[in-house]
């Protein structure tokens, strides 16, 4: 794990949290991201599991079918993902599978991630393809936007019990 080009990488966060911002909008867990390939946003996506009523609604994966259709290629190689929580072993599969050259988070998910939290399938060596890792990218920016989301969604249903 690196903290390079930080500049670079803080500019495409911001991207995928105004993504995460959609969602919370939706009052959907507050997750976004975005493929770049040379320096250009081709897929965005966040999180929609509960407005589409799909468990495969998550950003990553919005961002990688918009992705792959603009490359015209499943294969993603020379692309990096920036994404505002790490992705879960489904997300986590899908971008081995992708073929994405970097994967770049914002905060860690010690419950549910799999890009180093639970276990890393983004650098198995077992798999025929590793992706380069940088995590805490806008690290505080991302962790309060969920932390206050959750915050949020507690007050709400203790209103909805004392009814």
């Amino acid at each position: 794990m690196q903290k390079k080009n930080m500049t670079l990488d803080e500019k495409y966060m911001k991207e995928a949290i105004k993504q995460a911002k959609k969602a919370y909008a939706l009052d959907e867990v507050p997750i976004g991201c975005v493929i770049v390939y040379q320096d250009k946003i081709i897929g965005r996506g966040y999180n929609r599991r509960t407005t589409d009523k799909n468990t495969l609604a998550h950003a990553e994966l919005l961002a990688i079918k918009k992705a792959s259709k603009k490359m015209d290629d499943w294969r993603l190689e020379d692309c990096t993902m920036y994404v505002t929580l790490e992705p879960c072993q489904m997300c986590s599969g899908a971008i081995v599978q992708a073929r994405i050259k970097r994967v770049v988070v914002g905060c860690m998910n010690p419950k549910a991630g799999c890009a180093g939290s639970i276990l890393n399938l983004l650098e198995m060596q077992e798999f025929n393809h590793q992706a380069e890792l940088t995590t805490g990218v806008l690290e505080e920016e991302c962790s309060s936007m969920m932390k206050q989301f959750f915050k949020e969604l507690r007050e709400k249903q203790k209103k909805k019990k004392k009814q």
